[in-house]
């Protein structure tokens, strides 16, 4: 029997045996890449990927229906799970609970909340930051594992904590309100957003228990998962590198066809022969090309299944197999 998603994330992000990378999915056809790849788990932010899909920038303008459809996208696209940023809520106790229901009728694993006002909510390490008071976070969290408990008690709810560099925060402030969220609002998952130093991230460590990560914040690099394991976390987040990767390859083939035209294509083919990675359009599986064919076999008469014999369809572009270059310039 297949585990759901949800149960895996649970099982995953409570793993003490080694770390949990945690990586944007940018769209469904990365995340079916990111899977053939080995990735467990991938995360779908307002900033990254509904920022990329949407050309807006991560300033609260996002709407919750945007959010679920894009990582319901992605999360019906692979098997491994995947957590959507749910921003703050996008309003009160009662939107919260539409969020979790939504969520998880979308297939999602997980979402993150933060403990920023709806009304100025902003991107991390943006100038400006504030905090909710705790009594109206902790309700937000309570309602979010109220819902979920109704709907799926196996998603996970974690709470994203802005205090640290919240103009109405502090270090102590954070300390107390990752308590809290977990032990009080029941949360899951625990997220420190900036802490300046290792030893920041060692008193946070001491001050809660269950499952904990936090991002890069004002550290000089971010940290191995042997680093994080050493701290005695086993999530490391690292959304951010899929979207460098990617924009610093695109950017340097621009470049290159500026100047060199077809033959900036030619020389990236030369580049990967012995380096193959694979065609999205082969990682597809149930409802596609291979189906419509299998479908209309069984249900059209002879007479118009004869277009088989006439469009056989281009061998350079029909590779047979992720990892061949040769025709994997002409997706359609």
């Amino acid at each position: 029997m297949t585990t759901k998603p949800t149960t895996r994330l649970q099982t995953l992000i409570h793993r003490t045996s080694q770390g949990l990378g945690v990586m944007h999915a940018p769209s469904a056809a990365h995340a079916r890449i990111m899977e053939a790849a080995g990735a467990e788990v991938a995360f779908v932010g307002t900033s990254g990927v509904v920022g990329a899909y949407t050309g807006m920038a991560d300033v609260g303008i996002a709407t919750m229906t945007e959010c679920i459809t894009i990582a319901g996208w992605i999360a019906r696209s692979v098997s491994f799970p995947i957590i959507m940023d749910g921003d703050t809520g996008f309003g009160g106790i009662m939107t919260v609970r539409r969020l979790i229901a939504d969520g998880i009728h979308a297939g999602i694993a997980g979402v993150r909340i933060d403990d920023q006002p709806i009304e100025g909510k902003r991107k991390t390490q943006d100038a400006g930051l504030e905090v909710v008071p705790i009594e109206q976070a902790i309700a937000r969290y309570r309602a979010a594992v109220d819902r979920r408990n109704e709907l799926d008690p196996d998603f996970v709810i974690m709470a994203q904590c802005y205090a640290r560099d919240a103009a109405n925060g502090g270090l102590e402030e954070s300390l107390k309100r990752l308590k809290v969220y977990q032990e009080e609002a029941g949360v899951d998952w625990v997220q420190l957003e900036a802490p300046h130093s290792i030893d920041e991230i060692r008193q946070v460590r001491a001050a809660v228990s269950g499952p904990l990560s936090f991002m890069r914040g004002h550290l000089p690099r971010y940290l191995s998962l042997e680093e994080f394991l050493g701290l005695g976390v086993h999530i490391a987040w690292y959304p951010g590198f899929t979207h460098d990767v990617m924009n610093a390859a695109l950017w340097d083939f621009m470049q290159a066809f500026r100047d060199q035209n077809v033959g900036a294509w030619e020389a990236f083919v030369a580049s990967r022969q012995d380096r193959p990675y694979p065609r999205v359009v082969d990682l597809i599986q149930g409802e596609n090309a291979t189906k419509q064919r299998e479908l209309e076999e069984r249900y059209f008469p002879p007479d118009m299944l004869e277009k088989y014999r006439l469009s056989p369809g281009n061998p350079l572009t029909d590779l047979g197999g992720a990892g061949d270059l040769g025709g994997a310039g002409d997706l359609g």
